[in-house]
This record gives structure tokens, sequence and C-alpha cells, in this order.
């Protein structure tokens, strides 16, 4: 998660607490205490209610009439959503990175992926695939769509931590290499299609198409 320059205690409450919703340290359904954070942090209940309306703006608090403010649970629906989101924001943003991408901040974003593949446990796969996707991004300069596509790897994330941490196995992304040809290529149409298409894809795919496409698709 992006830290601000000069964090105040509302950003750095936030910052925490999105940490430990999307890890599955706080899990959905779980009450937000004011009373218990304010006192974690040292702080007023003013820069807690703050940081419970951001976490309420990026999906991941849910706050109810005389019940207070929750985590927030999540569905399939919800999944799909993400994924579809995610799908038309990255290829955007991927347009019009295209022309800024340098043959060393492709090498960069190779080596991501190498270290993507090699990750054998979950979490360490989580970081790198995202440093993969950040990498090949930042380079649109466009820093309300990048903040956008942040909060939803976050939302992918606590899928992939929470729903599917025991179908998740260690492979080889071979549509990470196809978009670096492609962009190597300088063939902007089809990296954007084969990244539109990996990060829309959820849930596992049927063994056979498992092999054949050499990866475990949920939330790419």
């Amino acid at each position: 998660m992006t830290r601000e320059p000069e964090e105040t205690v509302a950003s750095k409450i936030t910052r925490i607490l999105a940490e430990r919703i999307v890890s599955g340290a706080l899990a959905p359904g779980e009450k937000l205490r004011q009373d218990h954070i304010a006192a974690e942090f040292g702080a007023s209940h003013v820069p807690v209610r703050e940081a419970f309306r951001r976490l309420e703006a990026r999906g991941l608090a849910a706050s109810e009439p005389r019940r207070g403010t929750r985590v927030a649970s999540f569905d399939p629906a919800e999944m799909r959503e993400v994924a579809e989101m995610r799908s038309a924001l990255e290829a955007l943003a991927l347009r019009h990175a295209v022309p800024h991408l340098t043959a060393a901040m492709l090498a960069e974003a190779e080596r991501a992926a190498d270290e993507a593949d090699r990750c054998r446990d979950i979490r360490s796969w989580e970081a790198a695939n995202r440093r993969f996707h950040r990498l090949l991004l930042a380079p649109c300069g466009m820093s309300r769509l990048l903040r956008t596509i942040d909060d939803l790897h976050a939302a992918s994330a606590r899928f992939l931590f929470g729903g599917s941490a025991a179908a998740w196995e260690p492979r080889v992304d071979v549509e990470h290499r196809a978009i670096l040809a492609a962009l190597r290529k300088g063939d902007a149409d089809a990296a954007c299609a084969t990244l539109a298409r990996h990060v829309k894809r959820i849930g596992p795919l049927p063994r056979r198409a498992r092999v054949e496409q050499g990866g475990y698709p949920l939330f790419g």
C-alpha cells in the first residue's frame, strides 16, 4: 500500500487497518472499535473516524446504523466486479503507458515476473505479481487512475488470501511473458488485449486448460 510523503495520523491508521483487512488479520464482519483503535494509535476519535471513512470509500469497511463500522464482507459477484474493473482500467493505463515504456523498464518488469514465478507461497507471489503490474502501468502518469487500480489490487489480494489460498499453487505465468513480448515488439493492441484478458479471469480453470495455459488465473 502506498504511503503519503508526510503521513497524517488518519493516513497511518487507514494504511495499517487496510493492510490488516487485506491480509485477513481482520476478518470479514469483524467490528472496528473506535475506542480500541484510538488507544492503540494514541489518537483521538477524529482521525479514527476519518480512517473509517476512507476504508469505506475503498470498499474495505461498512458502517451500519446502531452497529458501528465493520470489516466489509465479499462475495463472488464482488469478485467479478473487481476483475471487470481491473480489466478495463489496467488496459487503459497500459495504453497510456506504452509511449513511455523503456527497455530498462521492461527489463525490471521481467525481473518482477521472474520473481513471481519463483515464489512458493501466496503472499510473496501476490507482492511480486502486483509489482509486475505496477511497473508496466506507472508510466501512464495518471495518478487518479493508478490509485483506483491500487485499490482494486488490494481487493484482489483480499479475495485471494481470504478464499483461495488453499487452491493456489506455484506456477509460471505465461501471460506475463506474452504481455512483455508484445510490448517489446511495439504491439500495444496485443499487449493491452492480453492484459485485459489476464486480469479478467477469476477462479481456477479446469485442469486441462491450466496445463495448456501454464498458469493459475485467479486475479493475475
